[in-house]
């Protein structure tokens, strides 16, 4: 399939804070589709075939507590095949908490729900898409 450029993927385990992302994402034109983190844990979904046919360009990924546990995991997807390419825009719920359990300095969204941390996300996002590929 060829790459859509409109394509995102929310990868979050709030089903609240889902339908408000999808909804402002698609308002502005993305296609989205959501992965639950325990599907890409577990290995429950055919992730690389859903990648492939789908090919998003963008993944909006939510850091959840246990931070610790969860940020290893964010590493690891990166770092997957399957994810290679792919731009990241990186959400939680608690950006003191994160930062000061990960010790990350990598731009994080907080994200509660309110409209202005939304459309943060979504800008994040449209900059995301439109961000050229490195090699």
């Amino acid at each position: 399939m060829a790459a859509d450029q409109n394509t995102v993927v929310i990868v979050n385990t709030n089903p609240d804070l889902v339908r408000r992302l999808r909804i402002a994402l698609e308002t502005v034109g993305f296609v989205v589709f959501v992965i639950h983190i325990e599907q890409i844990k577990e290995a429950t979904a055919n992730l690389e075939s859903f990648l492939d046919q789908h090919d998003p360009k963008v993944v909006v990924y939510d850091v959840a507590p246990p931070f610790d546990l969860n940020w290893r995991t964010l590493e690891h997807v990166r770092r997957s095949t399957s994810f290679c390419g792919r731009r990241f825009v990186l959400t939680t719920t608690n950006l003191a908490m994160l930062q000061r359990i990960t010790g990350t300095d990598e731009t994080v969204h907080e994200i509660v729900g309110e409209p202005d941390d939304i459309a943060s996300v979504v800008r994040a996002v449209k900059d995301a898409s439109r961000a050229r590929a490195t090699r």
